[in-house]
């Protein structure tokens, strides 16, 4: 059932979507689900829109051997935020870890700069409750892929934290903190480059960067790549690859989407086991977020890694679907 939230005169709106900017709980008594999903909120979205526009900054800024490896190594770093963290930690709970590691790798998935850990593992749980059906927030298969892939993140409609569906999580004052504060973490990445790239060309010239280039490659661009990076299981795994599972939904399998987002793109196995720590179910699928998880269990600070029983794994197949 869907209600509109309370209407706020516009001057207050303006005002609180600019709050918003800095603290993303602003007005949170007045939000909740809106019956018009499509709405964008364009001035709280200012900053997101921002954030793609900066990556012309190449033109000026040129590029560097450097800026690019760490652009590369911010994206792949971070994606394990996302992907082994944000999705099957908080999400799913497919493993267990201390307080301590759960809130370094918070931090480690907010720089990623989608939102905090309860609102996207609030929005996961909502995806996996009413996949490809009217709730879900973002379903390729009703609304089209610039909606799913985008256009629902930019939405009031999806704009509050989902509380109710991370209770187990709401409990943490520190994850309420970073939520809240959910540009925090990417302002402090942010600047922490640009200083970076000040003394590389202070102190080590030879390496050709500098701070602007740095804070352009290490952060906007890169950011920008693991957004949409992100966003293609969302969109294009409910679209294209194969179905080994019957899941009453879209869910698919894709191969190069699994590469590009260290393990997400066995989206189809995922959906039919949500459990688990692997989404690849078989050895030849790589699952680098995984294998990473594996790592940090034989160092003690993740353990009780959900597996997929063989059982599970081998019943239910159907083979169907588009080339992968």
């Amino acid at each position: 059932m869907t209600t509109d939230i309370t209407p706020l005169s516009k001057p207050r709106s303006l005002f609180v979507s600019v709050i918003r900017w800095f603290d993303s709980w602003a007005g949170l008594d007045q939000m909740g689900t809106c019956t018009k999903a499509a709405r964008v909120d364009w001035i709280r979205c200012l900053p997101f829109f921002a954030v793609h526009a900066m990556c012309a900054g190449v033109i000026w800024v040129g590029w560097s051997w450097t800026a690019v490896a760490v652009c590369i190594a911010l994206y792949g770093v971070r994606m394990f935020g996302i992907t082994g963290w944000y999705h099957r930690y908080f999400a799913h709970r497919s493993f267990k870890t201390s307080r301590w590691c759960q809130f370094a790798f918070a931090v480690l998935g907010a720089s990623a700069t989608q939102r905090g850990p309860l609102w996207w593992a609030g929005n996961h749980r909502q995806h996996h409750r009413f996949s490809d059906q009217e709730d879900d927030p973002h379903s390729p298969i009703l609304r089209g892929f610039l909606w799913s892939h985008i256009g629902w993140i930019t939405s009031r409609v999806h704009y509050a934290p989902k509380l109710k569906l991370v209770h187990d999580l709401v409990k943490y004052p520190e994850l309420r903190f970073l939520d809240r504060f959910d540009t925090l973490v990417p302002t402090l990445l942010g600047a922490a480059l640009f200083f970076l790239g000040v003394a590389l060309e202070h102190f080590a010239p030879s390496l050709g960067t500098t701070g602007p280039q740095m804070l352009i490659w290490g952060f906007f661009i890169s950011t920008t790549l693991l957004l949409h990076g992100t966003c293609t299981i969302n969109s294009l795994t409910h679209l294209i690859g194969r179905k080994r599972y019957v899941t009453g939904d879209e869910s698919r399998n894709h191969w190069l989407l699994a590469i590009i987002t260290m393990g997400e793109g066995w989206h189809n196995n995922h959906h039919y086991y949500q459990p688990s720590a692997r989404m690849g179910f078989y050895w030849w699928e790589i699952d680098l977020s995984y294998y990473v998880l594996v790592m940090m269990s034989w160092l003690g600070l993740v353990w009780d890694l959900t597996p997929v029983p063989e059982h599970v794994r081998e019943s239910g197949q159907i083979g169907v679907g588009t080339a992968a």
